[in-house]
């Protein structure tokens, strides 16, 4: 092995690492934006804050 390779550099060990948004690029601080790895923008499933869904009742379709 190369003993001249660089050890990896870490600017504050006790950090956590930086995660970014797979599709803007932005850099995440929300716990759930993090874990899903897509910011609140981007993040095609809502959020909403009790984390149950909110479900609109529709008409139904004439015909069936």
């Amino acid at each position: 092995m190369d003993r001249r390779r660089q050890n990896t550099l870490l600017i504050d060990p006790g950090a956590r690492a930086r995660v970014w948004c797979k599709r803007c690029g932005a850099e995440l601080k929300d716990t759930v934006s993090r874990q899903r790895q897509l910011g609140a923008e981007c993040d095609p499933e809502p959020r909403t804050g009790d984390g149950s869904r909110h479900d609109v009742d529709q008409d139904p379709i004439p015909g069936l």
